[in-house]
């Protein structure tokens, strides 16, 4: 070892042992204390996840692809729209504190790095990650997600239940910590933190009313660049998004206004997806022509009937129960869907845990005859005819609404005793008179805000939560039953809980179930799309080959 070189190291070793001496006389901030709690800390563990904590300086190549819909955004709010497209674009433009894993049924963080689990479940410690922004650079802390979730229970709009009901009070002890206080333990609170009602919004955002057209957004993959009600939304890549850029840069959704026009529209290139909805006769025909990919969706979505219990002609309830026994869902099946749905007798998704098949088991199928002795029952005769305004959409769920309404139409007047008349509205028309209640009977569709047996009773049954139904039914017995049933953390007395809620459903028939179904998506076959379980299209994680 020549003498210069010793020399150099040794001085080298100097420098570094005085660095090491003032690095040990720095003191790292006291950190802020949390809530004690009274029992033994649980700590859920963080699942891992891709995105990273630092924004990724990989800048994408500028890539533009174009999402052709039959269907409509409501409004911009989070804290008030309730609506399955609209929250899709919320999971493309916004991030909650964690998230589907895409594709899976599996929850990871997203904005949170991390969290903790305090009280038996009551208290629930949420971990930032470091150097949040927003969609403009505007820095993202403990305190937006505070005053964003408060925004929505003040509000109080059609989603706020999702908050409201199991949410006593949120507090930030600093910059990157958020702690909710809930009313009782929740055994799905992790999945009701993924909805968009929890979901941070830019400060611009109105505080105490609905924003309805804000595009700030929040901080998701995406920015809304621009928004023109019913013709197309534009999309860009969040420069300050922290996790990885998607290799889409720029997403434009075309809003059409049939599935006819939006399958001409993919097969003349006018759009690279065609997604929500297509009628099963388009999928076959881009099936037949081996141009395009089609992808079938599992389905977790419902389509039901909801009868308005504020009509005189629906307060007897013999008079629904008499409509769900004429009902004939095989026939639905085939006449209506082409077969690309199933039966569905209950509001619980076959498939799914706590599922039973209560109207079946009830009323059975078809049952013109218990239809018929149940009007008559109620003071109904040939001369004297039950009248029922039934009311559908003709593009939100596909071209399909027309036919099922006139199929159910021919089914209840199949008893002789009941006459219907078929009205139709456009959406956000639809969506006004729904929530007014000044619908008498009405189609619906639901997609899941989260992947439990809760999400497809207690908003549609329980007290309150089901004000955006507009159909006023309220049973206390329900009201009991499901409230012990989201607090209950044994599967098994869950399972009985939403069994004795699905009977009672069964009685008071405020809803009729119908059928559960798939969803397609059509691509040019280049592009690979991913949809999860509760069916939203990952815009940011569509690959093009």
């Amino acid at each position: 070892m020549n003498k210069s070189l010793a020399v150099g190291i040794v001085v080298l070793v100097v420098v570094l042992a005085v660095i090491a001496i003032f690095l040990s006389q720095q003191q790292a901030p006291a950190p802020r204390p949390l809530p004690q709690s009274s029992s033994p800390t649980t700590t859920q563990t963080p699942i891992p996840t891709t995105p990273k904590s630092s924004p990724t300086s990989t800048t994408p190549q500028p890539t533009s692809l174009t999402i052709g819909v039959t269907d409509k955004v409501t409004d911009l709010d989070p804290a008030n729209a309730y609506d399955f497209f609209t929250w899709e674009i919320f999971y493309n433009t916004m991030a909650g504190l964690v998230r589907y894993k895409p594709g899976t049924t599996e929850l990871e963080p997203d904005l949170a790095e991390n969290w903790t689990v305090l009280e038996g479940g009551k208290v629930w410690v949420f971990k930032l990650r470091p150097n949040l922004k927003f969609c403009d650079g505007t820095p993202l802390t403990a305190s937006d997600v505070k005053r964003s979730i408060e925004r929505v229970m003040k509000i109080n709009g059609d989603p706020a239940w999702l908050v409201t009901d199991f949410v006593e009070k949120v507090e930030t002890p600093n910059a990157t910590t958020v702690i909710f206080y809930l009313k009782t333990p929740v055994s799905y609170f992790l999945a009701l933190v993924a909805t968009p009602p929890y979901f941070p919004v830019h400060p611009k955002y109105v505080p105490d009313r609905i924003d309805s057209d804000q595009t700030a957004g929040g901080a998701g993959p995406y920015c809304i660049k621009s928004f023109v009600r019913d013709q197309q939304i534009v999309l860009e890549a969040n420069p300050y998004y922290y996790g990885p850029k998607p290799q889409i840069s720029k997403v434009v959704i075309k809003f059409y206004k049939d599935a006819t026009t939006l399958r001409l529209a993919l097969e003349r290139g006018e759009v690279d997806i065609a997604w929500r909805t297509l009628n099963p006769p388009d999928i076959e025909a881009l099936k037949a022509s081996g141009k395009f990919k089609i992808v079938e969706v599992p389905g977790s979505f419902i389509r039901y009937i909801v009868l308005n219990l504020n009509m005189p002609e629906l307060k007897d309830v013999r008079v629904r129960q008499a409509l769900a026994a004429a009902v004939c869902r095989k026939d639905i099946v085939q006449t209506v869907f082409r077969g690309a749905v199933t039966p569905l007798y209950t509001l619980i998704p076959e498939g799914m845990w706590g599922s039973y098949p209560v109207f079946k088991e009830r009323y059975g199928d078809c049952n013109i005859s218990l239809a018929r002795s149940l009007l008559q029952q109620a003071g109904y005769s040939q001369s004297k005819k039950l009248s029922i305004e039934l009311w559908y959409t003709p593009t939100h769920y596909g071209d399909t609404e027309k036919d099922l309404a006139a199929v159910l139409k021919e089914q209840w007047e199949a008893t002789g005793l009941v006459s219907v008349t078929v009205k139709s509205a456009e959406w956000a028309t639809y969506v006004q008179q729904l929530r007014s209640g000044a619908m008498m009977v009405s189609l619906l569709g639901w997609y899941p805000d989260y992947l439990d047996p809760d999400d497809y009773t207690t908003p549609f049954l329980k007290s309150g939560s089901n004000k955006w139904l507009g159909n006023g039914y309220s049973n206390p017995k329900m009201d009991e039953i499901l409230t012990k049933a989201s607090v209950e953390e044994s599967r098994l007395v869950r399972e009985q809980l939403y069994r004795q809620a699905q009977q009672l459903l069964a009685e008071d028939v405020p809803i009729i179930p119908l059928v559960q179904g798939k969803l397609f998506i059509a691509t040019k076959p280049n592009i690979q799309v991913v949809v999860d379980p509760t069916m939203i299209l990952r815009y940011w994680a569509i690959k093009i080959a």
